[in-house]
């Protein structure tokens, strides 16, 4: 179905809300077979996967909390909105089936920043296998908000969860961090990408562009080798304190084993700052972080070897003993929160 085309100037508004839907509808493209109603009507209907179980989970892009409009193309907000989503999918171990996507918008949002922002949602939909099956539009006073559910299915006895951890598990993290938190910075500093470096724009594609760790969550999962999951949206202190929390654990970190992204310590060893801080506590790093008990690191190793192209590091422990700890140069310091919105 082609898609409708408008005046180059027009505005959300002046589209109207049915030709908006339309419009959506008409970039969605072809659906799987199991999708027995998509875009169009009240709700969508799905054919449920047999011998498995649905993964439901939903997160909120809100403007000037999550993005910048004048900052961040139209398409990266869109890609982001379903990639925070699909994070979370990655820490249960589960394969994405469908996406929902709804939208409040101001209605001086001019209709290519509309366009733009679908087509990024889209292409990572296609890429990823959620495609897009419904959702909403609205109109908001502002600021621009963006929600997404996304839909994903595992095996009973592959799921992941928080609350599966053990003492003596070892914690295991997926790529670097820091990245994200300093790509934030750069764009908060200068808004000028010309003057960027090579580490520079690294950090900001992080932050702007992050990619679910999909693939390696269902390794993992399909190798039944870790005993608890979960990924970071706002940091390692807060990932490890909430697996700790949920597997009622206590947990140790050790600041010499985080793997820092060479451009947030490039950022920091600029500004004066330290890196570490961008990692516990910065967030938007969408790694994936793996507890996996003693007798089963082998396989663990082996799932992670098949992760390919992507580095997995020990950063830690969970113990018996109560508490959320950082390990540093031999001594126990508060481990601290990370980042939190209230």
């Amino acid at each position: 179905m082609p898609v409708p085309r408008h005046d180059a100037d027009a505005t959300v508004a002046a589209v109207g809300e049915h030709a908006l839907i339309e419009r959506i509808r008409a970039r969605a493209g072809v659906l799987p077979d199991w999708v027995t109603l998509g875009i169009g009507d009240d709700a969508a209907v799905l054919e449920p996967e047999r011998g498995t179980l649905d993964v439901v989970t939903t997160d909120s892009l809100v403007e000037q909390v999550h993005f910048r409009r004048d900052w961040t193309l139209p398409a990266a907000v869109g890609h982001k909105a379903l990639a925070v989503s699909l994070s979370d999918l990655a820490a249960m171990g589960a394969a994405p089936r469908a996406s929902l996507l709804s939208l409040a918008l101001p209605p001086d949002v001019p209709l290519a920043e509309f366009d733009g922002l679908v087509d990024g949602f889209l292409a990572l939909a296609a890429k990823t296998g959620a495609p897009l099956v419904g959702g909403n539009i609205t109109r908001s006073p502002g600021p621009l908000v963006v929600d997404v559910t996304a839909i994903g299915s595992v095996r009973r006895r592959r799921l992941l969860t928080r609350g599966g951890g053990r003492p003596g598990d070892e914690l295991f993290l997926t790529g670097e961090l820091g990245g994200a938190a300093a790509g934030l910075a750069l764009l908060e500093a200068s808004r000028d990408r010309a003057t960027f470096d090579a580490l520079d724009t690294d950090c900001v594609h992080h932050y702007e562009w992050p990619d679910p760790r999909l693939r390696c969550g269902q390794i993992v999962a399909h190798s039944r080798a870790a005993s608890a999951c979960v990924d970071l949206s706002d940091g390692l202190a807060d990932a490890a304190g909430q697996l700790a929390r949920a597997s009622q654990t206590g947990v140790v970190v050790d600041a010499a084993a985080v793997p820092i992204h060479p451009g947030a310590a490039a950022w920091a060893a600029r500004t004066g700052g330290e890196t570490l801080p961008l990692a516990l506590v910065g967030g938007e790093d969408y790694e994936l972080l793996f507890a996996v008990s003693p007798r089963h690191r082998r396989k663990f190793l082996a799932a992670a070897r098949a992760c390919r192209g992507l580095v997995l590091t020990s950063v830690g422990r969970l113990r018996s003993e109560p508490g959320q700890w950082l390990s540093r140069m031999g001594q126990l310091e508060p481990l601290g929160s990370g980042f939190v919105h209230f």
